[in-house]
């Protein structure tokens, strides 16, 4: 009776220990916005720099990226919004940094861009969210070849758009 009584014990604990799980979770997965909050306006960034179009692509972005990956609404105009989230685009460096060695011209640009945001609760003004001088960066190909040049830039700027979407959403889902 006693060796059932210790298995059974035994048993429960295991199963406890189970359904507590290790600690982990999937990244992207959590939360932790005020339950209030289901819509967000991303009005277009201040652009500080020489690139015209990052004001209106970042936002783009950070719009599709919060439509695929959270249950928030996201709204055009920030006076019907729960949340505003503000950007500034406070710099933007393109520079070579690899170089072909036949012709000594450069075959690699390195991207640097220097982004602001802060995501406010519209009704309180409570910062939810904020990162100052926060920096990303995308690297792209140039052809060597001035016939067969193509300029990858915008792409490369798609790309980063990207990447800043799917950085910041995550950074404002799980608080980091």
């Amino acid at each position: 009776m006693r060796a059932v009584t210790s298995c059974a014990l035994l048993f429960c604990a295991a199963l406890a220990a189970a359904s507590q799980g290790c600690g982990y979770r999937l990244a992207g997965r959590a939360d932790l916005m005020p339950r209030s909050i289901e819509s967000v306006a991303i009005p277009a960034f201040r652009n500080s720099t020489y690139r015209y179009r990052l004001s209106e692509r970042m936002p783009a972005a950070i719009a599709e990226e919060f439509i695929s990956r959270t249950r928030y609404r996201v709204v055009p105009k920030p006076e019907e919004a729960d949340a505003v989230l503000e950007g500034a685009i406070t710099q933007f460096n393109a520079y070579p940094s690899v170089f072909d060695p036949t012709t000594n011209r450069a075959s690699i640009v390195q991207a640097s861009l220097m982004l602001d945001v802060t995501l406010r609760e519209r009704a309180t003004g409570k910062v939810l969210f904020s990162r100052s001088r926060w920096e990303f960066r995308e690297r792209y190909e140039i052809s060597i070849d001035q016939k067969a040049y193509f300029d990858e830039s915008d792409a490369a700027l798609e790309r980063l758009s990207r990447d800043v979407a799917r950085t910041l959403v995550s950074g404002i889902l799980e608080d980091f």
